[in-house]
């Protein structure tokens, strides 16, 4: 059974972090040595700390050797483990998005609650009673709920337990408020005191639905005029660029002359236009990368709509949503409106995106009424002509 070699090391620049090396045996008989960063000195403050954070890791590199009492490692050793190998660049099975959020969960929820609880202490209900007490949205309890779920999942698989209390624990994401969605009359009146760029910014994303990510990932080559479609091939989130968030996300969309005009104008007056240059690329960058979408809707999106009487608090989703919700009140077919979302199921375009705004909720009502109704005596009304009950 190895034990590895915990080293300190300098960097140019920040705190030294720990590096821990060890070697393995191929099947042909060759040593082949390893090393891994394990943290910086301000997280691991000396080496007991930071070997504790690599029990997971050491049980794996000795397959053949379990520790004794696998049930003894903590959450805080769990986290370690599954950051060392889930959350690691080299690791290509999630996206830069998803790690950067599990990060922030642990960091900022799991670690400080459970990091001292051993895996084998963790009771469902105890984690469900957590998850009610926590100031958080619906929604984010989930994510923690789930993100728990994928630690002890986690764990499962390398064999360090053999158990996953958290698939019992019971989490509403059920929202607490109905999500914001502009009616046609504010998203004219927006679009018509912004300015070229942010007009056009809205338009697109009004028009197509396109999520933050897909908008600022737009190069002027994913887009073609002739045809009148466009392409979304990649995503652009805190500032790395990947793939579409689902495989349904990637496929073409169709692309109307209003907006089509709309981006040859942008075009015209932008500085870089080549195709493989982004559509919304910023001038600070040179072009190198797109603006930050939300520096555009604070600075200039947000105070233009409060001007013209808008007073809802709304970002970039919330196109989204009103795209979805006004797809439906035009009567739009269900499978239609999944595929100009882009949904990967049909139940993300019902239960979550789609409202029925007030207008279209009255015109269905009023259709059916006249249908039951239509042929009573007395004006179609089934009351009519009746005695008033004695009270």
């Amino acid at each position: 059974m190895q034990h590895g070699c915990m080293e300190r090391l300098n960097r140019k620049r920040g705190p030294q972090v720990w590096q821990f090396r060890w070697s393995e045996i191929d099947p042909g008989g060759k040593r082949l040595y390893h090393k891994k960063i394990i943290g910086t000195v301000e997280h691991y403050p000396d080496e007991t700390a930071v070997r504790r954070a690599v029990i997971g890791l050491l049980s794996e590199i000795n397959t053949d050797v379990r520790p004794t009492n696998p049930r003894a490692i903590t959450i805080a050793q769990l986290c370690d483990h599954f950051e060392q190998r889930e959350l690691s660049k080299e690791n290509t099975w999630r996206s830069h998005a998803t790690k950067k959020i599990y990060k922030a969960y642990l960091t900022r929820w799991v670690r400080p609650h459970w990091h001292k609880y051993e895996l084998a202490e963790i009771r469902t209900i105890q984690v469900e009673s957590w998850l009610r007490g926590l100031p958080l949205a619906k929604s984010s309890c989930a994510k923690i709920r789930n993100l728990m779920s994928v630690l002890f999942n986690h764990a499962c698989r390398y064999e360090l337990f053999d158990r996953n209390p958290i698939y019992l624990v019971r989490q509403s994401a059920k929202r607490r408020r109905v999500p914001v969605v502009l009616m046609p009359t504010e998203i004219k009146a927006l679009v018509d005191n912004l300015s070229l760029r942010e007009r056009t910014l809205v338009l697109l994303a009004v028009s197509t639905g396109l999520r933050q990510s897909e908008l600022f990932g737009l190069k002027w080559g994913d887009i073609d005029f002739a045809q009148g479609n466009m392409s979304v091939t990649r995503s652009i989130v805190y500032g790395v660029v990947g793939p579409c968030k689902t495989e349904s996300s990637q496929k073409p969309l169709p692309i109307h002359p209003v907006i089509a005009d709309a981006l040859l104008q942008w075009k015209k007056s932008a500085r870089y236009t080549r195709a493989d240059h982004w559509v919304f690329a910023s001038k600070r960058y040179q072009g190198r990368r797109p603006y930050w979408g939300q520096a555009i809707l604070r600075k200039y999106i947000r105070p233009v709509a409060q001007s013209v009487g808008i007073q809802k608090r709304f970002g970039w989703h919330t196109f989204r949503h009103t795209y979805s919700t006004l797809l439906r009140s035009v009567g739009t077919e269900f499978k239609v409106m999944q595929e100009l979302l882009r949904h990967s199921s049909l139940r993300s375009t019902l239960d979550i995106y789609t409202q029925a705004v007030t207008p279209a909720k009255h015109a269905a009502q009023a259709a059916v009424v006249s249908l039951l109704f239509s042929s009573g005596a007395n004006g179609g009304s089934p009351f009519a002509g009746q005695e008033t009950p004695a009270t």
